[in-house]
């Protein structure tokens, strides 16, 4: 009744779960670039600025769950969309941006085109931020 009957090599140590978990958030997309400091945004932002491609700057948080669940789900929409630009920028490394967009709340997607807020999507909403992700990748 209610026994443990996992054997010892099927436990996993907290130590072990710490290290898969560093593993996993370091971990870099082939799809997503991450932005390390204001002047590698900048830059980014500035080169984008004059032509018609959508940028999808995702803002996010190491410590944020939702955050780290839609990780996965725009990789993924990163991968199809190959003309679309994704960045991820974390607000403990890149603060200023974030508050650039007035955004008070995780996770949040803002989709820009020649260097404009076009949408923006606030929340674990992944049907709207495809739909949206659609919608720009092909006007204009």
């Amino acid at each position: 009744m209610g026994a443990n009957t996992s054997s010892p090599k099927e436990r996993l140590s907290l130590s072990d779960l710490r290290s898969r978990k560093s593993r996993t958030a370091s971990k870099v997309s082939p799809f997503i670039v991450e932005m390390k400091n204001e002047n590698q945004w900048k830059s980014q932002f500035n080169a984008l600025k004059d032509t018609n491609k959508l940028l999808v700057i995702e803002f996010t948080a190491k410590w944020c769950g939702p955050c780290q669940f839609l990780e996965p789900k725009l990789e993924d929409l990163a991968a199809e969309y190959t003309n679309v630009e994704f960045v991820k920028i974390d607000v403990d490394v890149i603060m200023s941006v974030w508050k650039e967009y007035n955004l008070y709340t995780f996770p949040a997607v803002v989709f820009t085109k020649r260097g404009q807020e076009v949408d923006r999507v606030v929340g674990l909403k992944l049907d709207e931020i495809e739909g949206k992700l659609h919608k720009y990748a092909y006007s204009f």
